[in-house]
């Protein structure tokens, strides 16, 4: 068998320029105002938008090893939280970077990995006198909730035109009086363990107001001082594009006035659901179509949440449907289950007006073929032809009649199949006025079930009156004009039964390529808000966690002692340590740095990367000046905003922005990327094995293997 060998930890180490490389493809990816990447199907020309780290991996052509690493790290973060991969996929190059910087000044890699896992792991437990609790968000966001005519100016139209704003589709906006109104506080005045200071408060948002402030009465053209930030934010009238279908304000649509409805719910009110539809605002950064889905989840979802005592979002109730063809603001909520049918299917749907229909759930294939998971075949029968062609016939007719003939002895109308269904087997059912639905999803099946009391079969045979539901329709999803959309090959229908919990969100668009676009949208802002329910606190947004922990690198490099594990205590000398110690930490806390520096970049918060990094050295500075780095950012996040300049695009509302952060999903993200980029530090050889000896040979890093 041949092999290939190749040194990959020398200074300029392999892998982790393989992960830097794959990882700077999704930079765009940070802070609200995301670019979106088109991907091109070479087989088929086809084309998607993505906007998301998972759908870029998965596009990327991974045949490396440590792409596939990378991948694999992003999948199980995907699959645990759903949000918190662009995050994870930026860190890792940007880590990646940071630790060939260090074995360019020849630091030993137990030291690297020894300092950046403490370093990290001390970040993580400084930054939890960050975390608000629920309760505290939900109240101080419903009490700052906007009030359109208290503040409606010629320069801001917060009011009308606030949703169109770019920062107010991730936020909330705190009342502004119409008065000027000054408002003392002495911000920095609390020194010590900044823990005791966020104690000494009734929550960690208690006292919102306590912010020094000048604030204008309506219509003055002067500048607005925000105190203790050292930035004054000037009125301007800001260009705002509104002759575009694109890009035009709510009020101007003419499809505003059909929002949220078409069988479905209405968007709720933000301060609705107990303050759930303005955490999920908090939480959707920049997702504003979302939003409104969410709120609408949440005000159906109220009245079951309180009856099982619990505000949590299910999630396993709730599915998509996306319908090309229409414009975005179609889209909504609505009860039951919303999916695509043929025409023919359309046809039956309207055989079943106003009807009850009897209901078979299928958790495998209706398929001839289709065996169990596990089906053994007998070890003594050798198998010469499975299906034989009936003499007179083709082949499957007897199949065909004979599952045929049981749906009508049991009068089933309506067959939800978890799996793929044979094509002539729906023709045959079409004929027969029965519905045959394919390809549902698991837990649709168990909200029918408990709603019609069916109990789900593997094979029709199995079949008997006990299986059978009953209290199920079916019916074409319409319009708010109240005519069912027909878009040509394939049209919407509703299928529900009484009491069923499930719910639909229907997500219309115009564009096939951003189908996807908006349902990885939906279901990331959904997460998002499910964990932040879960964990029952966030972490406060707009950089505020990362600034803490650059805030405490920099102690941490300015203290005596050994960090590291005993580990590297016996590798290394004491004084070696002490002296990469504050190199490595450097080294990390650089992540947070470029992390930072884009995001600002990526909203139009610094023109370069050059004045991001001096807004953030800013901010450090005057953290370290209030004695107590969490009481100044908790302060600064009151107001609105952590990372503020001058150079704002919208510097009127600048001081009412409020975004939050998922805790777990945001730390693990963050250990997931160091684990990643020190696992392979820590490779110290490529070994290939199989018959590619002539392909590499033939490549031009042939020079770097050895071949055994």
């Amino acid at each position: 068998l041949a092999m290939a060998f190749r040194d990959v930890n020398a200074r300029r180490h392999i892998g982790l320029q393989q992960l830097s490389s794959l990882a700077s493809t999704g930079r765009t990816f940070l802070g609200p105002m995301k670019s979106h990447k088109f991907i091109v199907d070479e087989i088929t020309n086809q084309s998607s938008l993505i906007c998301s780290a998972v759908r870029l991996i998965e596009s990327l052509d991974l045949t490396s090893a440590v792409g596939q690493l990378l991948n694999e790290t992003i999948q199980a973060q995907n699959k645990e939280f759903k949000t918190g991969m662009s995050t994870l996929l930026f860190l890792v190059g940007a880590w990646s970077n940071a630790v060939v910087e260090c074995l360019q000044q020849n630091i030993p890699v137990p030291a690297i990995v020894s300092v950046m896992s403490e370093g990290l792991n001390s970040c993580c437990e400084r930054i939890q006198c960050l975390q608000i609790p629920i309760p505290d968000v939900k109240r101080e966001l419903c009490s700052s909730r906007v009030r359109p005519k208290a503040f409606e100016s010629k320069t801001a139209q917060v009011g009308r035109d606030g949703l169109t704003n770019p920062w107010n589709l991730l936020c909330f906006q705190r009342d502004i009086s119409a008065t000027e109104e000054v408002i003392p506080i002495n911000s920095c005045s609390h020194q010590g363990d900044d823990c005791n200071f966020k104690e000494c408060l009734v929550s960690p948002l208690a006292g919102f107001g306590s912010v020094t402030c000048v604030v204008k009465a309506v219509g003055e053209e002067s500048s607005s001082v925000l105190s203790g930030s050292g930035v004054t934010a000037s009125s301007c009238i800001t260009r705002r594009l509104t002759h575009s279908r694109h890009f035009s304000t709510p009020g101007n649509s003419r499809f505003s006035s059909q929002q949220g409805h078409f069988q479905g719910y209405p968007s709720a009110d933000l301060c609705g659901c107990c303050g759930v539809g303005h955490l999920a605002m908090a939480l959707s950064h920049g997702n504003q179509s979302s939003v409104k889905l969410l709120q609408s989840i949440a005000a159906h979802q109220q009245e079951r949440a309180e009856c099982r005592g619990s505000s949590q979002i299910t999630i396993t109730e709730i599915v998509t449907c996306c319908v090309l063809g229409l414009p975005e603001s179609y889209s909504c909520v609505s009860p039951g289950f919303v999916t695509l049918v043929s025409p023919e299917q359309a046809a039956v749907i309207k055989h079943f007006a106003d009807k009850t229909l009897r209901i078979l759930l299928m958790d495998g294939d209706l398929t001839e073929q289709y065996r169990h998971l596990g089906f053994n075949r007998p070890r003594n029968v050798r198998t010469v032809l499975e299906h034989p062609n009936p003499p007179g016939g083709r082949a499957g007719d007897t199949w065909l009649s004979r599952m045929s003939d049981i749906l009508m002895s049991f009068e089933v109308n309506l067959v939800l199949v978890k799996g793929n269904v044979c094509e002539n087997f729906m023709e045959r059912c079409i004929a027969s006025r029965i519905l045959v639905i394919g390809c549902v999803a698991r837990d649709v099946l168990r909200a029918f079930a408990a709603a019609t009391r069916a109990q789900a079969v593997t094979y029709l045979s199995q079949l008997d009156a006990s299986c059978i539901g009953n209290g199920a329709w079916a019916e074409l999803w319409k319009a708010s004009d109240g005519r069912a959309v027909d878009l040509g090959e394939l049209v919407p229908a509703r299928i529900s039964a009484g009491g069923i919990p499930l719910l639909t969100a229907v997500l219309t668009t115009a564009l096939p390529a951003k189908a996807r676009l908006l349902q990885d949208q939906f279901w990331t802002s959904l997460h998002r808000l499910h964990h932040a329910l879960k964990d029952g606190k966030v972490f406060p947004g707009g950089g505020a966690v990362e600034l803490l922990c650059l805030s405490h690198i920099q102690a941490l490099t300015e203290q005596p002692g050994r960090p590291g594990n005993d580990r590297a205590g016996r590798e290394l000398p004491g004084p070696w340590l002490a002296e990469y110690k504050s190199i490595v930490l450097q080294a990390l806390a650089s992540g947070w740095k470029q992390y930072l520096s884009v995001v600002l970049c990526n909203t139009a918060k610094a023109s370069s990367e050059l004045e991001a990094d001096a807004l953030v050295y800013h901010h450090l500075q005057k953290a370290a000046a209030c004695g107590s780095p969490s009481a100044y950012i908790l302060e600064e996040f009151r107001r609105g905003g952590v990372l503020r300049s001058g150079s704002d695009p919208f510097p009127d509302q600048v001081a009412d922005l409020k975004v939050c952060d998922n805790v777990a999903a945001k730390t693990e993200a963050w250990r997931r990327a160091l684990d990643l980029v020190l696992l392979v530090l820590q490779t110290d050889a490529e070994i290939i094995t199989g018959p590619r000896r002539s392909q590499i040979l033939n490549s031009p890093v042939s020079s770097e293997f050895m071949f055994l």
